[in-house]
Order: structure tokens, then sequence, then C-alpha cells
């Protein structure tokens, strides 16, 4: 019984190590695999009850574990989205052959770095066929609330590269330096204009007319100016759409900077913050012209009409031409017009045992019961870490260490073999008794 208990030892000992070969093998063929993650294998004994003192040899056992938890390095790539993960997460993703088909929403699997670029249908795909899932943004770039412990609400992330789009001007400053000469008694009295452009809800060029009028007092001095706003997108019967009465201060010091500024029509002046809002024909426009006391707006010094500082915000109709990821997962288009806007948010799943998911090809992983429910967390929030664009994660493969570990395979093996080896000599020296 003792000795066929050794044959049995043996035979499990070859199995056991011809197991850990296999991972081993799997581990180096992968060294090279962006997002691979190592398969390690470990051994336990097999403890069969002694009778009567005799010992019986029970042999040995394996599991196997893929260390989904450890990750590989990180390196840098020309591509604005090949994505990796610097901490814990994963990015979830969908079989394009799944999305291609069109049975309703499509399986979400994880992986946890993928080089994205978008193909005929401007998807972001890898070349294995791995589709990059986010939430869409609203028009106004902004993400809705999402709800968090299902992926129902992710989809596929489209591009449209022939994409056009604008974004209307919702703010001006105007820094402008009027002439103190012309508000002296003596002094012409011409209105001065001065255009500001902007972009209306289509990205049409509009224009914005503020005109300067002095106010030429009996003698000396008067320190004010009537500025009236026309647009030239409103009907001429309609404009100007606002006016206003503007004084400044004379006094040492605070010369030449805004005293009182007085509504006579329009949106009404806030002192606090130097602006008014006036309404063209496609809307609101925060108009600024500078607190009392500010030089950061309209002035009167000097003698010369000078606009210093005329700033706005909005684009005309652009084309997009590429798409990034940021490090909190949103994905932003760039258009030729030199603005960007965000159109989807990409979020990081987390699990709360990272091994317990179940491997499938291509380095994605699914949700199990051993890896617990997962949660879909913004990218740099809570336990997950951030997305880093420009990168990919390389193999988790330490080939020195696994070498290593195939040379103690192998002569673990060959011990294996030589036990198997004397149990048959000894089984022939059994048998050899008979004669």
């Amino acid at each position: 019984m003792t000795i066929s208990s050794s044959l049995n030892a043996g035979v499990a000992g070859l199995a056991a190590n011809a197991t850990r070969l296999a991972t081993i093998s799997d581990n180096i063929a992968n060294s090279s695999t962006n997002g691979y993650k190592r398969v390690e294998t470990d051994f336990s004994s097999m403890v069969i009850a002694s009778n009567g003192g005799t010992y019986t040899a029970g042999g040995v056992r394996t599991t196997t574990q893929r260390l989904i938890d450890e990750s590989g390095a990180l390196v840098g790539t020309t591509n604005a989205t090949d994505l990796a993960i610097r901490g814990n997460g994963f990015l979830p993703v969908a079989e394009a052959t799944e999305v291609a088909a069109g049975n309703g929403s499509a399986q979400m699997f994880l992986t946890t770095t993928g080089s994205f670029r978008v193909d005929s249908d401007g998807y972001l795909q890898t070349e294995s066929g791995l589709m990059l899932m986010g939430w869409p943004a609203g028009a106004d770039g902004t993400v809705p609330t999402y709800p968090r412990d299902t992926s129902a609400s992710l989809e596929p992330i489209r591009i449209n590269l022939n994409q056009f789009s604008s974004e209307p001007t919702t703010s001006i400053l105007m820094g402008v330096n009027l002439a103190a000469s012309e508000t002296y008694s003596d002094a012409s009295g011409d209105p001065v204009d001065l255009s500001v452009e902007y972009f209306d809800n289509l990205g049409r060029s509009e224009q914005l007319t503020a005109t300067f009028t002095p106010t030429i007092p009996a003698s000396g001095s008067s320190n004010e100016w009537t500025v009236t706003i026309s647009d030239s997108a409103t009907a001429a019967a309609s404009n100007p759409i606002a006016e206003y009465t503007v004084t400044f201060d004379d006094t040492r010091g605070a010369g030449g900077s805004i005293t009182s500024v007085t509504t006579v029509s329009g949106g009404a002046y806030n002192a606090a913050t130097g602006s008014m809002v006036v309404t063209v024909d496609g809307g609101p426009i925060e108009l600024t012209i500078g607190a009392p006391g500010s030089s950061a707006g309209l002035t009167q010094v000097g003698e010369k009409f000078q606009p210093l500082n005329i700033s706005k915000d909005g684009s005309p109709v652009g084309k997009m031409t590429t798409v990034e990821v940021d490090e909190n997962g949103f994905v932003h288009a760039l258009f030729d017009t030199g603005i960007t806007k965000i159109i989807y948010q990409v979020p990081l799943v987390d699990v709360p045992n990272a091994n317990g998911l179940v491997a499938l090809d291509k380095q994605i992983y699914m949700p199990s019961t051993d890896s617990g429910s997962y949660f879909l967390w913004d990218a740099g929030d809570g336990p997950v870490g951030d997305v880093v664009p420009f990168a990919r994660e390389e193999s988790a493969t330490d080939v020195a260490n696994e070498l290593t570990a195939m040379i103690q395979t192998q002569r673990a093996y060959s011990s294996n073999a030589k036990v198997i080896q004397t149990v048959d000599e000894m089984l022939q020296e059994t048998t050899n008794m008979k004669r």
C-alpha cells in the first residue's frame, strides 16, 4: 500500500508541475501582450490518514489564479485615445460584434488598457474589436446624473468627425479709453462708434455697436458720456437695445475711473460686477464695462479714443478634427476653431474582489459572484485611479521570474519522475522475489 501510494504521489507531482509549466508558458507567451495579467499556480498538500502506523502518501494538488489586481508598467504612446489606468479600476468596453448585431444594450466587459481609434462607423474601437463605453453628454457639454450600479445607461462611444459646432457669445468685456478732452465745453461733441463682433446661436457673425456720445456742458468739463448699444441682428425699429449714462471721476488718484452708471434703458447696471445684461436678437449677453473705481473697463483720460481690451467668448462654426480623453474620463471633441466640447464621460468600474472576475479573451473580464457587485465611479474619485491618455499598460509578466520558476518546475518534474522510476524498480525487485 505504501509503495503504491508513493507511485500515486509521484504521478500527482508530475501533473502538478505540468500545470505550473502551463501557466509559466502562458505568462511568457504573453510577456508582450498589453494589459495581460499573469497566472499563478499554488501547490497544496494532500494528507491521507495513516492506519496502524503505516504512512500513506497523499500527493499534491494545484490551484491556479489570475492576478487581475496586479498592474503592468505604463508606457507612453502618440495616440490620444490610447488609454490606461493609473491605480484601481477598469474601463468599460463592449464587443463590436454584439454592438453591430443591435440586440438591445451591449454587455459590459472590463479591461485596464486599450488602443482605441475611430472606425469607419465612428466608434472608438480597438483592433481586437472592443468598443469603449461611456455616458453621453448633453448639448451643453454637461453629463447628466446616471445610475452608478448598472451599465444600462452606458453606450459605445461614437464620434462624428464630420460634425460641426459653434458656441454663442454670452459675455463681452469692453475695455475702452474715452478722451477726457471731448467732454470740455469747447469740444465738438461728435459721437464715437465701436463695433464688436459676436456669434449668435447658429454660429453666425453679428455686430454689437456701442456709440459713445459726450455731454457738452456750458462751461468746464462734464466727464459724462451717453452709451447706446445697437445690435445688427435686431430690427432697426428696436435699436438701440440699451442706453446708459456713464459719469467719470476727475479727482486726484481716482481720476479717469467710473463714478456712476445710470440705466436709461436695457438691463440694469450692476455696480458690484461692473456689468449689465443686454438682450440681442439671439438672447442675453453680459456686457462688462467695469466697476466704479476700477480701471478694468471704461476709462476717461487723455485726448484719444482707444479700444484697449476687447474680449468675448463664443466661436463661429467649426469642424471636429479629433478627440481626446482627459484624466477624469471626459471625452473632448476638438474643433478647428480652437474650441473643445465634452461629448462623453468614461467612468471607471470598481469591484470588491478584482481577482474574482471571469477572465476572457482579449484581456477583458466579466463580473461574477466571486468578484462582487460593481460600481461606476468618476475617474479620480473614490477607490479608483485616473485615466491616462497617450499610454498603454504593459504585460504584468516578469520574464526573469518566469524563467527562474521554469527551472524550478523542470527540476521538480524530474524529481517526481525519478520517484516513479524508483517505485517501478522496487516493484520489480518484489516481483523477482518469487523466483
